[in-house]
């Protein structure tokens, strides 16, 4: 899943809680957000609990930044434009994922995203042993005893990946272009647009019943809200790669909200694919070059 940014005041409680705990609580808060959608897919489907998350977010972001289209040329509207496109297919293709497969399976599938964009390139020989852990995580995670998985719940998780992997690297270019969060909630203006017929398509007049709107909230609120201002907290004070080695525990925590909030066992061969995706996941971030983290 996308990560977004909000002010955080430096004289509140998050200036003053540990780094490493922010990290933690905000992966717990995407997770258990992730777990809370799929109860909404009943209602509204994965397509128009997607829109309604992307929607919330979309208002809470513009609230803070305030983005505006006047005075931006046409590259960096095209840029926002793109990097819009690539969040709402991220989160689309995601939760068709978890529409399919277990909460802890599809998170580690995603990974691969990620875990592309940090070996892309380089030359240490170590990263083709992380590039093996994970392709040996994939495997156990969908052959043997997943036989009943979906292929294309597996599928979709690749595909998130992928674009989870676009997302890294438009997000880049999109930070450089706009000042602070404007252009990231730029973005979520024009992934929401996108969304909008698949939202209605898939929720229909379910997506304005009370119900409905109140857990899409809660949803935003978990899923971006709340990871994404401690994220922000955290990055202020602890290095890159510090961050990226907890970031790489998501899929454990994945499968434990999938095991305590929908109730989803996993067998041992995927508990073993997720744990080898998490320790390639931890290697490729460069573990070994990590700054202490900051208290």
């Amino acid at each position: 899943m996308a990560r977004q940014e909000i002010r955080v005041s430096d004289a509140g409680l998050l200036a003053r809680a540990p780094s490493a705990a922010l990290v933690l609580s905000a992966i717990t808060s995407v997770q258990l957000g992730a777990a809370l959608a799929v109860s909404l897919f009943a209602w509204v489907g994965p397509g128009g609990a997607v829109f309604l998350r992307l929607t919330s977010a979309t208002v809470a972001l513009s609230i803070v930044w305030r983005p505006r289209v006047r005075g931006r040329t046409s590259g960096e509207l095209l840029l926002a434009a793109a990097f819009g496109a690539a969040l709402a297919a991220m989160n689309l293709s995601f939760y068709g994922a978890i529409h399919r497969i277990p909460l802890g399976i599809a998170v580690s599938l995603e990974f691969v995203g990620p875990l592309t964009v940090a070996v892309a390139g380089s030359r240490r020989r170590i990263d083709l042993l992380w590039v093996s852990l994970a392709a040996a995580g994939i495997v156990a995670l969908t052959r043997g005893g997943t036989h009943s998985l979906s292929g294309v719940g597996v599928g979709l998780a690749l595909l998130a990946g992928c674009l989870w992997g676009a997302y890294i690297l438009l997000s880049a270019r999109v930070g450089r272009a706009f000042e602070r969060g404007t252009g990231l909630a730029l973005a979520m203006c024009f992934g929401s647009a996108f969304l909008l017929p698949v939202g209605v398509i898939a929720g229909g007049t379910h997506l304005l019943e009370p119900r409905s709107l109140a857990l899409g909230a809660a949803v935003g609120l978990l899923s971006s809200a709340i990871p994404y201002s401690f994220e922000l907290e955290a990055l202020r004070r602890i290095a890159a790669h510090t961050f990226a080695v907890l970031m790489s525990l998501e899929p454990a925590m994945a499968a434990l909200a999938g095991l305590l909030v929908l109730g989803q066992n996993l067998s041992l061969r995927a508990l073993l694919g997720i744990a080898l995706v998490v320790t390639a996941s931890i290697g490729a971030s460069g573990v070994t070059r990590a700054a202490p983290i900051e208290v």
